[in-house]
């Protein structure tokens, strides 16, 4: 009896062992990973204008601190990496229909956003900060300070500046527009009187407009990003997340990191 419960159990063993194996190479057969490895080819997703992470270029390319990443990703799998510049507002929707296999665009990790998608481990934690007409310099030193009808808000549709301006900021004006450049201008040109956006890209814009705006350069929100991929691929995941922990180990990241935020080199070449 003993040795017929010993196979009993073998084989039931046997088949689990089957069928966990079945249901793992199913899984593997329908990854973005494996599809991504058989086309030869790493379809990535951005909007460009957001910089230094994307940004189109005086020849045509597409540069900055996220298309390195992104072909540095690629060269790991062994693909040809494909720049899809898509408008933000339809960029989720793009990537669940196939478009490109991988968002990977400056995109702020939510649990809204984690609904329709699943995102790698954090590539890089920014945060809201505030772009002010320099008249208001002396008496604006923090968002709590424009809490108030009598000031008008810039924020760019769809973004997470649009998110804190409305939940943190919510008795101001507020207008919205389509690019964070456009809502810059109307600070420059002192149509708003701040605009709230990353902390990064304000900093550039800043640093090339001294005279027409200034710059509250702290952080007022924590804004992790990461790179979102469609729904049920653990092994696309597991690779992405694989990859980031080695290129933060081995010095590659910090060294991208630094050509893009730690130098303004790359300024001339942008369109």
């Amino acid at each position: 009896m003993k040795k017929i419960n010993r196979v009993s159990a073998f084989l039931t063993m046997m088949a689990v062992s089957t069928v966990a194996f079945s249901g793992s190479s199913e899984l593997w057969k329908e990854s973005t990973l494996n599809k991504v490895i058989e086309a030869d080819e790493l379809r990535v997703c951005f909007e460009a204008g957001y910089m230094p992470f994307e940004m189109k270029a005086k020849n045509g390319s597409y540069i900055g601190f996220d298309i390195d990443m992104a072909k540095l990703l690629a060269k790991s799998i062994g693909v040809k990496h494909t720049p899809v510049n898509t408008a933000w507002d339809g960029i989720i929707p793009a990537l669940l229909t196939n478009k490109c296999d991988i968002l990977i665009g400056g995109m702020t990790i939510t649990s809204q956003r984690n609904l329709k998608v699943n995102f790698s481990d954090p590539y890089i934690v920014v945060g809201q900060s505030l772009l002010i007409k320099p008249s208001l310099a002396a008496e604006i030193k923090s968002y709590k300070d424009l809490n108030n009808p009598k000031y008008t808000i810039a924020a760019k549709l769809g973004t997470t500046g649009e998110i804190a301006a409305k939940k943190l900021i919510p008795k101001a004006n507020i207008r919205l527009f389509e690019s964070e450049a456009e809502g810059a201008l109307e600070v420059a040109n002192g149509n708003a009187d701040a605009l709230v956006y990353d902390l990064a890209s304000n900093a550039i814009f800043s640093a090339q407009n001294k005279a027409r705006v200034t710059h509250i350069d702290e952080a007022f929100t924590y804004e992790p990003l990461g790179w979102a991929i469609r729904k049920g691929d653990p092994d696309f995941t597991s690779y992405l997340n694989t990859f980031l922990r080695q290129v933060k180990g081995d010095g590659t990241y910090d060294r991208i990191y630094n050509k893009w935020f730690n130098s303004d080199s790359w300024l001339k070449h942008v369109q």
